[in-house]
């Protein structure tokens, strides 16, 4: 393995994180910037979105819902005051000079604790000397049956 190919490694990985961790506190501005500016997302069921703009507008309802959402009704489920996705196995395939095919696990944890787990299978494109999101399919391995977003498969 080349230094090249090691940097590319950590810079996929830091790529990674940052789309989690700034996912997970509404910071979605960041989160998109993790993505090519024509990134695509595809969510599990089917729902695909195109650019920078479509993704925030697809993942940033998931927070601002639960943090700003009005009074529940009778018998509906309580408000998310707690998100974290947690990234494990990370396989990571330099396919070019400049491109990338990445598959990571994850686990999301919300206020009833274990919420629901998948992968990410990703495309990364090289733009600039950062390492970014071309294109995610999120896989939904698992939910909770109380899941809190919605676990859909």
């Amino acid at each position: 393995m080349t230094i090249d190919e090691l940097l590319a490694r950590e810079s996929i990985r830091k790529t990674l994180a940052a789309y989690n961790s700034s996912g997970d506190r509404a910071r979605f501005d960041e989160m998109m910037e993790q993505f090519t500016e024509d990134g695509v997302i595809e969510l599990p069921g089917g729902a695909r979105y195109e650019g920078r703009d479509a993704i925030r507008g697809a993942l940033s309802g998931v927070k601002d819902t639960a943090t700003k959402a009005p009074a529940p009704a009778p018998n509906a489920r309580p408000a998310m005051t707690f998100l974290r996705h947690n990234i494990t196995t990370c396989h990571i395939e330099l396919t070019g000079e400049n491109t990338a095919s990445v598959r990571t696990y994850y686990n999301c944890y919300t206020d009833i604790g274990p919420d629901h787990c998948g992968y990410y299978a990703d495309t990364f494109r090289k733009v600039g000397d950062r390492w970014l999101i071309a294109h995610r399919k999120c896989r939904l391995d698992w939910s909770s049956p109380d899941s809190m977003m919605g676990g859909r498969r």
